[in-house]
């Protein structure tokens, strides 16, 4: 075959090769999630079961229909008098359908180290608290609680724990609609006012 015609022929290949790249490139590119981009699953709060501080089971579907704010807590943490405001945002808006579910963690320095007994005493004792506290668990690592796995890689709020008191506000519908870093306190006006905005609409008086 005359010179040409190869140069010819080996030039059409390549161009056929080069075009199967670009169109399969172009598909990867499609289809790959946009890096840095939240991940979040088809899982919502209800989907998962946690023990309460008493050591029964609970499942979180209960708390279907509530605007709900999570925390991971610590009793021996500078940030524990958080407590005091927690309370008061549960006691300000139980009455429309919020509720506070606090998770104590011992991942920071060991800041929980009593177990569930002195937990619940401390909390009661120090700071009144009535809102569902529930058993210890661990909010990072590899024995982290499947509901703080989802918490953090699969609501749409990923990255991990930073400290105690890290709170995620839910949705009636189940799902993360805000996080707040540990420092931002319970009553802090941000705080205050994406839980008022949370809450169910209330129902019209017969």
């Amino acid at each position: 075959m005359p010179p040409r015609i190869l140069m010819i022929v080996a030039i059409a290949v390549g161009l056929v090769v080069l075009g199967a790249f670009i169109v399969s490139f172009a598909s990867a590119k499609k289809t790959e999630p946009a890096k840095g981009a939240p991940t979040v699953s088809s899982k919502t709060l209800y989907d998962f079961e946690v023990k309460n501080i008493e050591g029964k089971a609970v499942k979180l579907d209960a708390y279907k229909g509530k605007a709900v704010l999570v925390v991971n807590t610590a009793s021996k943490c500078g940030l524990t008098p958080q407590y005091e405001g927690l309370e008061k945002l549960f006691e300000t808006y139980k009455d429309r359908d919020f509720v506070i579910l606090g998770f104590p963690a011992n991942n920071f320095m060991g800041q929980e180290p009593g177990t569930n007994e002195e937990i619940q005493q401390f909390c009661k004792l120090k700071y009144d608290v009535d809102f569902p506290m529930f058993s210890k668990i661990s909010v990072k690592g590899k024995d982290m609680d499947p509901l703080y796995t989802w918490l953090t890689t699969g609501a749409g709020y990923d990255g991990e724990i930073e400290w105690n008191f890290a709170k995620f506000l839910v949705g009636p519908d189940g799902k993360v609609i805000a996080r707040f870093h540990p420092k931002k306190t319970p009553l802090d006006p941000e705080v205050v006012a994406k839980i008022e905005a949370a809450l169910p609409a209330k129902k019209a008086s017969s």
